[in-house]
């Protein structure tokens, strides 16, 4: 049984800004699970018994050394990508860095690492990003 195939799979990301209001962001690599090519935000899926806001945190240290606290959180996006035939449900949340310096961890899973603009997002950014990013634009999330 494969996760978000053969049943929803859980997951999210967080909205990492920068000094520069600048959001960090990782091109899917050959060895992801889907959507290779697109631009998203750091995170992954929710380890069995791991708390969803946890497993962000853990993903984002995974994937770029970073360690960052979570301040806010948007709403979930129902991410159904018809290609793969694959279905998840996303937890987004709004992160600032504490320490460390983005680089990339998982060369097979990402291709390119970089900051951006909300304004000028790079082609190919991924529906929870997107998503992440307008409903950010519109005051559409909750300080924590």
């Amino acid at each position: 049984m494969k996760i978000g195939k053969d049943y929803i799979g859980v997951g999210g990301g967080i909205l990492i800004f920068n000094e520069k209001d600048e959001i960090l962001l990782l091109k899917r690599g050959i060895k992801s699970k889907n959507e290779i090519g697109f631009w998203q935000k750091p995170g992954g899926e929710v380890d069995y018994g791991e708390k969803v806001s946890r497993s962000m945190k853990r993903e984002v240290k995974e994937e770029t050394g970073l360690t960052v606290e979570i301040w806010g959180y948007l709403p979930h996006t129902d991410h159904i990508i018809e290609k793969d035939q694959q279905h998840w449900v996303a937890f987004n949340y709004l992160g600032r860095v504490v320490s460390g310096v983005a680089r990339i961890m998982e060369p097979q899973k990402c291709e390119e690492l970089n900051w951006f603009s909300l304004e000028n997002l790079p082609k190919g950014t991924q529906q929870t990003t997107r998503e992440s990013v307008e409903n950010f634009l519109k005051g559409k999330y909750i300080e924590i």
